[in-house]
């Protein structure tokens, strides 16, 4: 189920995930790196029985993974499935845009390298 070519459906759930800002914040946390549930919890005023239900449905939209460590569960952000659903939806809305971004992050390295 998780190839390269996601299904409408599943795509739908990544867009369904981030239209939470709680949620939308929680994917900027783990931008830094793996962070264990009680971490995040402590990151938000809400409860963290309303914290695990937000990480179950980002780990539903496939836009975070959790491994366990003895009594801890930690998360890290799915990068590559956010960039596949992001970058496939803007690539059909504006694919001019993400051309010209596309080859501007293609050609800063190897102009720096020159």
């Amino acid at each position: 189920m998780d190839s390269p070519s996601a299904a409408p459906d599943d795509e739908a759930s990544a867009f369904r995930a981030l239209a939470d800002p709680t949620r939308r914040q929680i994917l900027e946390d783990l931008r830094g790196g793996e962070l264990a549930a009680g971490e995040i919890a402590s990151r938000f005023s809400i409860s963290a029985p309303s914290i695990s239900r937000h990480l179950g449905v980002l780990k539903g939209a496939g836009l975070v993974t959790e491994r366990r460590d003895a009594n801890r569960i930690l998360y890290s952000l799915a990068e590559e499935r956010l960039a596949m659903c992001v970058g496939r939806f803007l690539s059909a809305v504006c694919p001019e845009q993400i051309v010209l971004r596309h080859t501007k992050w293609r050609s800063a390295p190897e102009g720096d390298a020159s």
